[in-house]
């Protein structure tokens, strides 16, 4: 139990770089520099409120300095983060896979808080993660023609439906997402991925009409069910294909 008791504090630990890193670019800020500070009042944090998930548990959820709220993102994002780290080694397959998997997953928790919290999906997160995926799975033995034509179907699907009702139905940075996930699965998980997240988008927009949290207008943060959907055909990708086909077979 010590090697997985490692990987899921690294992954806290990571999840805890994921929220400097969401919180700076959307005030504009570099997150490799600079110390971590309260949003509210602005005083410098000492290392032992820093400490993943069990500083937000010891400071009941509130700033030491000033008592303001600290939004439950932090310790969910670590959280989450660290299980899903956990997750990817005991996928197998090495530790060079296991390498490539936490770096897919921690860009893809950074496009789904971002998204959810604000509507974006943005360029300087798709575009280096589409160029470390290609690299990473090329590395890895994948085979490059298989990328590529995962990434022409996803993300052309994208922007066909982006043309057609000239940016009204998806934003441009799900196109990007599309090439992004096909870049990470490959062609047949990238269309699983599709699928899930089409599927999943669809099932929370009827419950949220059902409890009349959203009508037939409000804009769903569709990156958030992309990059959700990316994660789950990474980690069981072939579990659900064979599932799938059993049932047609």
């Amino acid at each position: 139990m010590l090697v997985p008791s490692f990987v899921f504090l690294v992954g806290l630990c990571v999840g805890s770089f994921l929220n400097v890193v969401l919180l700076r670019t959307r005030v504009g800020k570099s997150f490799v520099v600079g110390r971590s500070r309260c949003m509210a009042c602005d005083v410098a944090l000492g290392p032992a409120e820093l400490v993943p998930v069990f500083s937000y548990v010891a400071l009941r959820g509130r700033c030491r300095h000033c008592a303001s709220p600290i939004s439950a993102q932090y310790p969910l994002v670590e959280f989450f983060t660290g299980i899903l780290f956990l997750s990817c080694y005991f996928q197998g397959g090495g530790w060079a896979t296991f390498a490539r998997d936490i770096t897919f997953v921690a860009f893809l928790v950074i496009v789904f808080v971002y998204d959810l919290r604000y509507m974006e999906i943005l360029d300087r997160f798709t575009l280096p993660a589409m160029a470390v995926a290609l690299l990473f799975n090329v590395s890895l033995g994948m085979n490059p023609r298989s990328l590529v034509i995962g990434a022409a179907a996803v993300g052309g699907f994208f922007l066909v439906q982006y043309a057609i009702s000239r940016g009204r139905w998806i934003g441009a940075g799900d196109i990007r997402m599309g090439f992004l996930m096909g870049f990470m699965l490959g062609f047949q998980q990238g269309l699983i991925a599709l699928f899930l997240a089409y599927f999943f988008g669809a099932f929370v927009g009827v419950m949220l009409i059902m409890f009349k949290k959203a009508d037939g207008k409000t804009q769903i943060p569709f990156g958030t069910f992309l990059s959700a959907a990316t994660v789950a055909a990474l980690l069981f990708g072939d579990v659900i294909s064979s599932w799938y086909f059993g049932l047609v077979l």
